[in-house]
């Protein structure tokens, strides 16, 4: 069991070494109010006076102390390398590799390095001062002197000072591996205890408390500490221990700690003599001796889990960190090589961190390709934009100074082409969209990447810029290319389409139904009008037309409709219309014609004729037809085309596109390390050492010393 506190010691030498408080040793905390005799109680477990005096505070940095059992014959410590053989004892700080024989030395140092770091304006610094007290004397301890608690800052001190010494000692009696030793002046209220106060809130089981009364012989005349010490004012799990501390004016005269201790001896002895045994300051070492080791032993199992874990995560951050370049043409290579299979694998979907909180790379691609651009093409209706009157005077501008018989095709190619020029904007839209998605990618490229972009911020720069540069360059060119597509679109109306002529062969029953009509209204008119009227007339007579698309009563009126047709059907067509015979049942009643109309100042106020309507609902039928028929090929074509000019360009060039801009002599400059990446490396290469350290270190206590 002995060898468990020189265990802790060892490790908490490791983990000073890395400045690290991830680790929670098992270790006293000595707590208490200023003037409470705190250093008092540190000098007479060790038997000397080293810690600096004085009024006011005087500690304000915490104090790591370690006292070392070393008998004379112990060759473990004493050595004549370190110059320590023949010496009784001796001190050492783990800032300087000095052997400190005098203990005023040891007090100077300690005043010397708190004005280093604190300043001399009697403020504090949570860094603390790790000293080792080897002595015959002692008993194996680790104690942790904190400033004395305070309420109103003195001098120079900072408004705030009660604050920053109390959050300093929350942070050390907090660690559930530590021991709390709450000191007390018997001259003061116990209830009034700052120090209990504070332990009990951080230990409100009081399973890791002991309590110290000092002063015992400056308590008022007539009045002692036996209920006190007994703990039924205020009880304490581990115990309440009384102590004689030595007298400012012992201190002055410098009053050796050996008499000081026969002096407490024989006070208690004296005024207590039934509690003297388990009271005075020897007692006090040798309880602080056992509950530690108890505690270690409690502790280490945990602790050793602890390390092997954080010895795991410490390996894995090294690693994340990289080594140190040797070749830098090789790790650069490597590093492009990299970049450009996880760029290409976020597109693909092969990545092997794949995103789960959003679509990103390729995945995001496809949704532009079908979800937003095909969703914005098909809510562009075909006719969107066109008025019967537009359409009306587009007939009629086409028509010339002659009245036509049927509807002009120049009409038709006119608004057709007007509609399919509104298809190109969306489609340059999606090839912006699919270039800022390319962007993008380069941010989510892998992890594994990402570290490398950190650890060389100049490279980073780099490729970010090298591929901003090709998807610049190679925007233009897919731009062109969807240009083209609607261009090709608008080069060639192709009427002969399979799914427009399904359109335009409905066609010829309604021509077929209007002759038959206006044949009879001819014979009807025939004894009245002119054969020149009779023909206005069949042009302007009213016909039964649906305004659906799979509508079959549509009635055709272009001249070149009847060129799309099939000669065989143009042949039915024109000998059903002479040898249909005539049943007045079916004739329709004659409207009047007026054959010199006004010419319409508002077009949009009038009401359009039969003959009118007719001729517009053809060519809104034809325009919706073969709308369909191109949107459907841009729909499919645009993606096609950015996917070969933009997307799987680069892919294919990425990798030789950064060999040619990266890969040269002055390359070397781009693998500087960023001073953030190079610290952190080290801070996690110290902290590795120091656990496999602290590992080892545990692994050499036998389970006997344990248990």
């Amino acid at each position: 069991m002995e060898a468990l506190i020189p265990v802790i010691n060892k490790l908490q030498d490791v983990f000073n070494t890395v400045g690290s408080d991830s680790i929670q040793l098992p270790q006293i905390v000595v707590l208490g109010t200023q003037s409470s005799g705190k250093s008092s109680v540190i000098e007479s477990l060790v038997g000397r006076s080293f810690l600096p005096r004085g009024t006011g505070i005087v500690t304000r940095r915490p104090l790591i102390l370690q006292l070392i059992y070393t008998p004379s014959d112990d060759k473990e410590h004493r050595s004549a390398e370190n110059g320590t053989i023949g010496i009784d004892e001796w001190g050492k700080f783990l800032h300087t590799k000095k052997i400190f024989t005098d203990f005023n030395g040891i007090r100077e140092e300690i005043e010397c390095e708190t004005d280093r770091a604190a300043g001399s304006n009697k403020g504090i610094c949570p860094e603390p001062i790790n000293l080792k007290i080897y002595s015959p004397r002692v008993v194996n301890l680790t104690l942790v002197d904190l400033p004395g608690l305070t309420k109103v800052p003195i001098g120079d001190q900072p408004d705030d000072i009660e604050t920053q010494i109390r959050n300093l000692v929350i942070k050390y009696i907090d660690n559930p591996n530590s021991i709390i030793l709450a000191v007390t002046a018997a001259n003061t209220d116990m209830a009034t205890s700052e120090a209990l106060k504070l332990a009990k809130d951080c230990d409100p089981d009081g399973r890791r408390t002991l309590a110290v009364v000092t002063k015992l012989d400056l308590m008022d005349a007539g009045t002692d500490a036996v209920e006190i010490l007994c703990g039924r004012v205020i009880p304490v799990k581990l115990g309440i221990i009384g102590l004689v501390s030595r007298s400012q004016q012992d201190i002055i005269d410098k009053k050796p700690i050996e008499e000081q201790l026969k002096d407490e001896a024989a006070f208690l002895q004296r005024k207590y003599p039934t509690l003297a045994t388990r009271n005075g300051t020897p007692y006090l070492a040798k309880t602080l001796n056992r509950l530690l080791m108890h505690h270690i032993r409690d502790c280490l199992p945990d602790l050793k889990t602890r390390v092997n874990v954080m010895v795991s995560q410490f390996q894995s951050l090294l690693q994340s960190y990289g080594e140190d370049v040797s070749d830098k043409s090789q790790c650069l290579l490597q590093i492009i090589t990299k970049f450009a299979s996880a760029y290409c694998s976020t597109i693909e979907g092969t990545a092997r961190n794949i995103e789960t909180t959003e679509l990103c790379g390729g995945a995001r691609i496809c949704y532009i390709f079908h979800e937003t651009f095909g969703r914005t093409l098909d809510s562009i209706h075909p006719l969107a934009g066109l008025t019967k009157m537009d359409i009306l005077t587009a007939i009629r501008n086409a028509t010339g100074p002659r009245p036509a018989l049927f509807v002009p095709e120049v009409s038709f190619e006119l608004l057709v082409k007007r509609q399919i020029r509104r298809l190109e904007e969306p489609s340059l839209r999606c090839v912006e969209l699919i270039h800022e998605e390319m962007q993008r990618i380069i941010q989510h490229c892998g992890n594994e990447v990402q570290q490398e972009m950190l650890r060389f911020p100049k490279l980073h720069e780099k490729i970010i810029d090298v591929v901003t540069q090709l998807l610049r360059r190679r925007l233009p060119t897919t731009n062109v290319m969807v240009e083209n597509l609607v261009a090709i679109e608008l080069a060639y109306i192709n009427t002969k389409h399979p799914d427009f002529h399904k359109d335009a062969a409905l066609v010829p029953s309604l021509m077929k139904n209007e002759n038959i009509e206006g044949y009879h209204r001819r014979n009807l008119t025939s004894r009245t009008a002119s054969p020149a009227v009779n023909v206005i007339q069949q042009q302007m007579v009213n016909g039964d037309v649906g305004h659906h698309e799979n509508d079959s009563q549509q009635t055709p009126q272009s001249h070149w409709l009847q060129h799309i047709l099939p000669p065989a059907q143009k042949d039915s067509l024109e000998n059903s219309a002479a040898n249909t015979p005539i049943h007045t049942s079916a004739m329709s009643p004659i409207k009047a014609v007026n054959l010199l109309p006004d010419v319409p100042v508002n077009n949009n106020a009038r009401r359009l004729t039969d003959k009118e309507q007719k001729d517009c609902d053809v060519i809104e039928r034809l325009i919706k037809s073969y709308f369909y028929i191109v949107r459907k090929s841009i729909q499919d074509s645009v993606p096609k085309a950015v996917m070969h000019f933009l997307v799987n360009y680069v892919q294919e060039n990425l990798q030789s596109e950064l060999v040619t801009h990266l890969y040269k002599s002055d390359s070397e400059d781009l693998l500087n390390e960023s001073d953030h990446i190079a610290i952190r490396r080290k801070e996690a290469g110290d902290m590795l050492k120091a656990l496999t350290r602290a590992n080892h270190i545990i692994s050499e206590i036998r389970e006997t010393h344990m248990w």
